[in-house]
């Protein structure tokens, strides 16, 4: 179960942006992107909230349940700014490059002016921490 966490909280982002209101346009972009990084997809949620005044949209959660194990992100339109969670297992190959790179692209896909980057190897306890 050894694998690696990351994680970005981004601001800066355009507010306009499609993929910070629209749960359908930010769940076609994160399943192309996790496709195009060579995870694989299981299942998947996106959920719009309404904007915190009448008229407003509000931002969006969307989770991504991948074979590797999860894609997790939240935008908040009214402050310009995403969170962003990524977690791969390495069980029988190390995906850490693919997560990578699926944080990489998604941090450009924002088009922000700040990151915050983490990252945490998980896994480290146990039978798992001597299983890779």
């Amino acid at each position: 179960m050894r694998g690696i966490h990351l994680t970005a909280d981004i601001a800066g982002c355009p507010s306009h942006l499609p993929l910070m209101i629209d749960a359908d346009s930010l769940r076609r972009y994160c399943l192309e992107l996790v496709d195009k990084c060579g995870l694989t997809a299981v299942s998947e949620v996106f959920h719009a909230f309404p904007g915190l005044h009448a008229g407003e949209c509000g931002g969006v959660t969307g989770t991504v349940l991948l074979a590797e194990s999860h894609l997790a992100l939240h935008t908040w339109p009214e402050l310009g700014a995403v969170t962003l969670d990524v977690y791969v297992c390495n069980f029988s190959m190390d995906n850490s490059g693919k997560a990578a790179k699926l944080i990489d692209c998604l941090i450009k896909l924002f088009q922000p002016t700040e990151i915050v980057r983490n990252e945490l190897i998980r896994g480290e306890v146990g039978a798992a921490a001597t299983a890779m």
